[in-house]
């Protein structure tokens, strides 16, 4: 899974874009309406579901059921958020801090089994963290308001965002260094290149 990771580095970085973005504009926004909030939710849960399968399945993995039932649940979050926009504040709080909960656990257990393989793994637990600890605090502070949601949501969304585009990067230098060097048609080791 771990080479699969590194070549496929943009995918994971793409998913820190679009967290970004959509921390972005919800905070560059704030006299956004519920159900404006409730759509850009959706489309953020939807891509980042979508992205999370589409890493899952490049190439061959023993994980591959974590990153899928990651993904899932982010699609159906990001659909049922389409599919009923008149979600009030209260509920569509308690559905964003559990799909942050569970996909935080999810992206913490992926850490945990990457401690070998990938140096400063921590990125990859800190942003699980992150949404495990955004969860809660939804789950605690229920009555804020649906301009504090839209604050808190916005800032950990740019915090993962920028966590996990970190992350991407550093899957793309892990995946370069094992590549072997290559000048002048041989190796560094000295060998012929082929």
């Amino acid at each position: 899974m771990f080479k699969v990771l590194t070549q496929n580095w943009w995918l994971v970085a793409l998913r820190g874009v679009a967290a970004l973005l959509f921390g972005v504009m919800a905070i560059a926004w704030p006299d956004i309406t519920v159900g404006v909030l409730v759509a850009l939710f959706g489309a953020y849960a939807l891509v980042d579901g979508v992205f999370t399968i589409i890493a899952a399945f490049q190439g061959e993995s023993t994980d591959r059921l974590w990153h899928v039932l990651g993904g899932v649940l982010g699609i159906i979050v990001g659909v049922v958020a389409w599919v009923w926009p008149g979600l009030t504040a209260l509920s569509l709080l308690y559905f964003i801090a559990s799909w942050a909960v569970i996909t935080g656990v999810l992206e913490i257990i992926a850490a945990i089994q990457f401690r070998k393989e990938l140096p400063n793994e921590w990125l990859l637990g800190l942003g699980g963290l992150a949404s495990v600890v955004f969860g809660l605090i939804l789950f605690v502070r229920p009555g804020d308001g649906a301009l504090a949601i839209l604050w808190l949501l916005g800032g950990y969304a740019i915090f993962f965002g920028v966590l996990t585009i970190a992350l991407g990067f550093r899957l793309r230098a892990a995946g370069k260094q094992d590549e072997p060097s290559v000048r002048g048609g041989k190796s560094v080791s000295g060998h012929a290149a082929i």
